[in-house]
């Protein structure tokens, strides 16, 4: 088994190795130089020395040539000069550090002592040194031998000169070796480094994208460092945790699958659901029922598979998560030899980080809806038509009679021909009511839009209820948000929808409520709403309140018609109408119209 050591140290017994030949070298080269420079020093000094001293002596040998030259001898002088020799050469003696320059001093010494013999056993006529005889040799001698010695000195100093340059490029040489051993170590250390640290990243990279391919057959490397080592292990956990977990994330979704495919399988409803560009993806049995498809639609856009083109724009508006301009018009389908209505709704399918990932689109079959209502819308107009001549009729011979026949006011007559004239009224309103939502039903109605202003149409409706509403002390409170933008709307058609529900709120509301008109803008919509704060209405019965002749709550007027009317008006503009409301809490009637 491996020993494994801990990245830390390796890194420090790499870099404490380098470090370590790299100051030996330094060391070397420093205790070098220092003492090439002591020894350097020590012989320059001690030849500048001989060659003072030499200097010294040959000008003190000098002056002992002009005292011999002279015409006067003069023996003094020659005293003087020869204790200034004698003192130069005593003070070369004491300071000569080797042998030779000692020696070189006795040597100059015998000879001057030699050279003051012949001066002193000389006559003063014989005392010159132009002619060749002993004194002149003797004084030669002494001469060459300062000489001698102080060429000697400059010889040295020029070797001295040498030898350092040698040294020099000896020590050179040397810190090169040193820079080339520790860039070899460097070098073997990183190269080691990025072998043992490279090859197991490189490894656990290439095992990381095969897991990242779903392949979790891995063979993990092995490293003599232990923190790579404990890293690869525990990649290794956790490659088994990811396979574990993709295992039981498979089963679950699969199961989840199945159950979802089980629960679209048995809703009443076609549903159609379509991917991120728009091509269908699945159809439950209902729809493949509806449509007589079987499954060769499936991977095709929606408007090729249904037959209507349009349907593409309209499904990439709601994939771009756009509103759509209006209400769907039923789709009308030809399947096994017989003419279907279909109404159908489309929703995005959101993912959970708000991006849209497709869509569904539900078919519901309205063909016998459709007869039933155009059979109902056709019996409504013609016998509101029918019925709104005579009426009329005796609305007129009612009021007639009643200016002919006046009865004083408090009587029982004038009560009875009142109560008379109301439901008359009343059902002349019921008749006009049934006209309008006939029209509305049958497509015979036409808008006539203007530039509105969405807070104006609100405080208007406001002002016409004031009244009213201070009779059971209902406040009606208006809140808008600004800027709104500009509606395109029918004002006499909009001023129809929030009568309606205003009537129904104050009929609804307690005494000493409150009413809210609010309006806001959301989009590329304006939010317009109703709010009260009465009894509520139950969720069971939100579905239907906007159907026409349904009447909900214990509070009932009407025919059931002002809903139903509300929401054909509504939709005409291009929007959508809604409800919310909790039992208890009040309810809110809501109107997205487009700007």
């Amino acid at each position: 088994m491996k020993l494994q050591m801990k990245l830390r140290t390796r890194l420090f017994l790499g870099f404490s190795a380098l470090m370590t030949v790299a100051l030996l070298g330094l060391v070397l080269a420093l205790v070098s130089v220092v003492q090439m420079a002591q020894s350097q020093e020590k012989l320059i000094r001690d030849n500048f020395s001989v060659i003072e001293i030499n200097q010294q002596l040959r000008q003190a040998l000098g002056n002992h040539l002009l005292i011999l030259v002279r015409e006067q001898y003069d023996s003094e002088a020659l005293d003087e000069s020869s204790r200034i020799f004698q003192n130069a050469l005593a003070k070369g003696l004491a300071e000569a550090t080797q042998d030779s320059d000692y020696q070189s001093y006795q040597n100059i010494g015998n000879a001057y002592a030699s050279f003051l013999a012949e001066v002193r056993s000389a006559p003063a006529a014989e005392l010159t040194l132009l002619e060749d005889n002993t004194l002149s040799q003797s004084f030669n001698q002494v001469r060459e031998l300062m000489v001698a010695m102080q060429q000697n000195a400059y010889d040295q100093i020029r070797d001295t000169e040498m030898r350092s340059r040698e040294r020099s490029q000896l020590l050179a040489g040397l810190l090169g070796l040193t820079g080339v051993a520790v860039l070899l170590i460097g070098f073997v250390t990183a190269h080691g480094f990025a072998r043992r640290l490279g090859d197991p990243i490189e490894q656990l990279s290439r095992v990381a994208d095969q897991i990242g391919r779903g392949d979790f057959n891995i063979s993990l490397p092995a490293t003599p460092i232990a923190e790579l080592s404990t890293l690869i292990r525990r990649f290794g956990l956790m490659s088994q945790a990811l396979h574990q977990f993709k295992q039981t994330n498979v089963e679950a979704l699969i199961n989840g699958q199945q159950r979802l495919q089980a629960l679209l399988d048995s809703i009443d409803d076609g549903l159609l659901i379509i991917d991120r560009q728009g091509r269908l993806e699945h159809a439950n049995p209902v729809a493949q029922r509806q449509l007589a498809w079987e499954d060769e639609h499936i991977g095709s856009t929606l408007g090729q598979a249904l037959g209507h083109p349009e349907l593409d724009v309209t499904a990439q508006q709601v994939l771009a998560d756009k509103p759509l301009s209006g209400p769907p018009q039923d789709l009308i389908i030809e399947a096994d030899g017989e003419r279907r209505l279909l109404a159908w709704r489309i929703s995005p399918v959101n993912h959970h980080n708000g991006r849209i990932s497709g869509a569904v689109m539900v078919l519901h079959d309205v063909t016998d809806q459709r007869t039933f209502e155009r059979v109902r819308n056709e019996f409504v107009l013609r016998a509101s038509h029918e019925l709104r001549t005579p009426v009329t009729g005796m609305q007129m011979a009612f009021s007639l009679l009643h200016e002919r026949i006046r009865q004083p006011a408090g009587s029982r007559e004038a009560e009875l021909f009142e109560t008379v004239r109301e439901e008359m009224q009343r059902l002349v309103t019921l008749i006009n009511d049934l006209l309008n939502f006939s029209r509305y039903q049958s497509g015979q109605q036409k808008l006539e839009p203007t530039p509105c202003d969405a807070g104006r149409l609100l405080s208007e409706a406001r002002q016409r209820f004031l009244a009213t509403a201070a009779q059971s002390n209902i406040e009606i409170t208006l809140e808008l948000q600004s800027p709104l933008p500009t509606l395109l709307l029918d004002q006499q058609q909009m001023e129809r929808v929030f009568d309606n529900l205003l009537s129904n709120a104050l009929r609804h509301t307690p005494e000493g409520g409150e009413i809210r008109l609010l309006a806001r803008h959301h989009g590329e919509r304006v939010i317009l709403s109703v709010e009260d704060n009465g009894e509520g209405i139950p969720y069971s019965q939100q579905t239907r309140i906007f159907e026409p002749f349904v009447q909900i709550g214990r509070r009932r007027g009407g025919a059931g018609l002002g809903l139903a009317l509300c929401k054909e008006i509504v939709q005409l503009h291009g929007g959508r109408i809604g409800v919310h409301s909790r039992i208890g809490h009040g309810t809110i009637f809501y109107m997205a119209l487009p700007v």
